[in-house]
């Protein structure tokens, strides 16, 4: 116990230095910094686009009022912020390590590989604008609605978003895993992004087995839907179970693949 407690804080303090490293390589070059901010709100304001027409046709959609719908989206900008910040600017390297033979250099290192292809970059220009709106979205929708913001509420909201983020890092990596065996992945990664923009608006919009797809098979739904339906009452026993075991289920089965995807890899300089 005391050595895992020891390991724990040994990542724990390697990934604040993983952190503190590209604040400082960020703040280096301010301009890209300011760039980067930049383009992430210009994708912010078409985000904020579905909010203007779901305002201005101010209809209930299966039985979710405007403000309502604004808690999903906030929601959806939020965790997009997050995954931006810590998954993405990692996941889109893992092509270029196999490729350049910067894997190489990585397998030599004195801590877990995986640890390191996954966590090795943090980007704050993506994260700061989507969380900031992401939270101010929930907290408008929250106050405008007939939900008690008490803290079973609060608690509750917090911790599906926290199983969201968790989970969306094994439906974010397995898919790059693929790099291991083909060197055309852009097309997968285009796929992702586009299922990942389903969770821009609540799920109950589409249709039972787009929403079973996206609950129980590559459940994307669960990352930002499930908190927002809590606050309001609509999660069904089921889904409570599942939202517990799909983390646990799906960082198992990528730990499995990156084990084969390990063994099978061949470094670039031999």
């Amino acid at each position: 116990m005391k050595r895992s407690l020891r390991e724990l804080g040994k990542y724990l303090y390697l990934y604040v230095i993983f952190i503190k490293n590209c604040l400082i390589a960020q703040m280096e070059y301010r301009t890209n910094f300011l760039i980067s901010v930049f383009i992430e709100c210009a994708f912010l304001f078409s985000k904020i686009l579905y909010i203007i027409v779901v305002f201005k046709a101010g209809v209930a959609i299966n039985g979710l009022t405007p403000h309502a719908i604004l808690m999903f989206i906030g929601s959806y900008t939020m965790i997009t912020g997050i995954m931006d910040a810590i998954y993405f600017p990692n996941v889109s390297r893992i092509p270029q390590y196999i490729r350049t033979g910067d894997l190489d250099l990585y397998i030599t290192k004195p801590v877990s590989l995986q640890f390191l292809v996954s966590f090795r970059y943090f980007d704050f220009g993506l994260a700061v604008p989507n969380v900031i709106a992401g939270l101010i979205m929930v907290v408008v929708a929250w106050s405008r609605l007939d939900v008690a913001a008490n803290l079973l509420n609060i608690a509750g909201y917090i911790f599906y978003t926290s199983i969201g983020i968790v989970l969306t890092y094994p439906l974010l990596f397995i898919p790059s895993l693929l790099s291991f065996w083909t060197v055309k992945t852009k097309s997968i990664y285009e796929i992702i992004w586009s299922i990942w923009d389903f969770n821009n608006m609540p799920m109950g919009i589409y249709g039972k087995w787009i929403q079973r797809f996206g609950t129980f098979i590559f459940p994307i739904f669960l990352v930002t839907n499930f908190a927002p339906m809590f606050v309001m009452d609509l999660l069904n026993p089921i889904y409570l179970i599942w939202a517990i075991a799909a983390p646990v289920l799906f960082i198992f089965i990528l730990r499995v693949i990156w084990k084969v995807a390990i063994r099978s890899y061949t470094s670039a300089s031999s």
